[in-house]
């Protein structure tokens, strides 16, 4: 199935949890990768695994399979992603469980969480757990790069994720604004490695 069928029939389905109408675009997938050396003993975790749309150049960089774990809610997205990209490591699960899915995979050090949930959506709740698994792989030594879309960048649960970290890790690396995304992008970096 095209991916942007797939991601706009996940959007309708459930419109809080994709939180966008269209996959990330390239630009926007290569600027979160942006140097990002993943190995067995500096694994990378994607949050929110969607279509697999930054998945797609994460497998680019992985030198094998024991450097990744994505993680993605929807079972349905899973599955086609289980058949699209095999030898990737995604798995059905809450980034509220980030902590115990890590465990449970058995794979070395997480030195990359790259960030692909709708912060701007998910009830505050969630935002706060998921937070908070973030928060004991920053204590680690870890870099967590999150995107935010343009037209929500001020909108109380963007501005509070980003107070959140500002708040434990210091400013972000905001980059510059990724054009070529539907809808435009930011960004944004924390590093404690």
């Amino acid at each position: 199935m095209n991916e942007n069928i797939q991601f706009l029939q996940a959007f309708l389905k459930n419109p809080l949890k994709v939180g966008a109408v269209a996959p990330s675009s390239q630009d926007l997938a290569w600027q979160m990768l942006d140097g990002i050396t993943p190995d067995e003993n500096n694994i990378i975790i994607e949050l929110g695994v969607g279509t697999g749309a930054i998945t797609k150049y994460i497998r680019e960089i992985l030198p094998n399979d024991r450097s990744y774990i994505g993680i993605e809610l929807d079972e349905r997205l899973v599955r086609s992603l289980h058949t699209r990209y095999p030898e990737m490591n995604v798995v059905a699960g809450n980034a509220c469980d980030l902590s115990q899915i890590h465990r449970d995979s058995g794979l070395g050090k997480v030195s990359y969480l790259l960030c692909c949930l709708p912060f701007v959506t998910l009830p505050e709740e969630v935002a706060e757990k998921v937070l908070s698994e973030i928060d004991s792989y920053m204590q680690q030594g870890c870099l967590f790069r999150a995107f935010q879309y343009a037209h929500g960048y001020y909108t109380p649960a963007a501005i509070r994720l980003r107070r959140h970290m500002r708040d434990r890790y210091g400013y972000s690396k905001r980059s510059k604004l990724v054009a070529k995304n539907v809808p435009p992008a930011y960004t944004l970096t924390w590093s404690t490695l």
